[in-house]
């Protein structure tokens, strides 16, 4: 694809990198939104509507993203997106776990939820793996490492829908006067609106790393990956505030599924190799944090009947801790050498 930004100054591509990052946070506040809408019209549960529509919905800037930023030859930056942003969705449940209620936000999660927390840290692990692997092998340009993702992930959401919790279609959405057709067709729009931010996002970071020397993974682990789960984290607080810590927690674990399958996306766009193939050292450190503070958020929605208030609170803000020290640790990894 060719880069709009090619030959622009550090000004310009800060600029567009905000902008972008603005329409990113925007759209993504109200796919999320439509994205509800829709869920609730349909009338599927909240475990089903989390995973799969919600955090599809939310993850459409990670793929926008992702898929301009391997197409202008950047694989690093996919990468670091990725898990990046699956890092930031743990640290969005433990922040929003902690100002809701700490142990009775977690009760209001169903235990079904277990087997979305399992998948994600097993696609996110298997995706740290291959990068270290770096397996070569390929099927009409795309790796097999994105295959084996792509069937994990169709087997693993297949279990999650059959063990889903039965629930009543929730109402509320035809109240605020959106009706079924509009929630299509806003639904639409507002993607489209989104791929187009995350196209421009991606040229902008791409830039300002060429710029600054700053490492790609870096940008892609600790700015983008932050502006993308922006849509994540809203959406959580939102559901969070009318009481369904159900669907916002499904849409965080969601997210993290889904996230790890955009490099499977991605893949066909990039024809230098294997995405998964091109990590940096900052790249293992974030993925390997994702994964301990997805299984550590799982351990706290397992024990939130067993342990008392405190030792619950104490483990969430572990979690938000353990992502800034993270973050600080892959900023010294990828900072610009003299």
């Amino acid at each position: 694809m060719f880069n709009l930004l090619a030959s622009a100054g550090l000004p310009v591509a800060v600029l567009v990198f905000l902008g972008s990052a603005v329409a990113v946070v925007f759209l993504g506040v109200q796919l999320a939104r439509y994205g509800d809408a829709l869920a609730t019209l349909t009338g599927w549960g909240r475990l089903f509507v989390g995973s799969i529509l919600v955090a599809l919905a939310t993850s459409l800037p990670e793929l926008s993203n992702n898929i301009t930023a391997v197409q202008i030859n950047n694989p690093e930056l996919a990468l670091g997106n990725v898990v990046g942003a699956n890092m930031v969705n743990m640290f969005t449940m433990g922040v929003v776990a902690l100002l809701f209620g700490g142990r009775r936000f977690l009760q209001r999660v169903a235990p079904e939820q277990g087997y979305l927390i399992v998948l994600a840290a097993i696609l996110t692990g298997l995706a740290v793996l291959f990068a270290g692997l770096k397996i070569g092998i390929n099927v009409w340009q795309i790796g097999l490492s994105s295959i084996i993702l792509l069937v994990v992930y169709v087997i693993g959401m297949r279990i999650v829908y059959q063990r889903r919790p039965a629930e009543e279609p929730e109402d509320g959405a035809d109240d605020a006067g959106i009706t079924l057709s509009r929630a299509w067709l806003m639904f639409s729009l507002v993607s489209l609106g989104v791929i187009i931010a995350g196209v421009f996002l991606a040229q902008s970071v791409d830039r300002v790393a060429d710029l600054t020397g700053i490492s790609s993974g870096v940008l892609g682990i600790l700015a983008v990956s932050i502006v993308t789960t922006m849509p994540e984290a809203s959406a959580t607080v939102a559901a969070a505030r009318m009481g369904a810590a159900d669907l916002g927690v499904a849409g965080l674990y969601g997210s993290c599924v889904f996230n790890v399958t955009i490099l499977s996306f991605a893949d066909p766009f990039y024809r230098n190799g294997i995405v998964l193939n091109h990590p940096d050292p900052e790249h293992f450190v974030a993925g390997i944090i994702a994964v301990a503070l997805i299984l550590w958020g799982g351990l706290m929605l397992w024990g939130r009947n067993r342990l008392p208030q405190p030792v619950i609170v104490g483990g969430l803000a572990l979690m938000a801790g353990v992502y800034i020290a993270g973050a600080i640790w892959v900023a010294l990894l990828g900072a610009p050498t003299a």
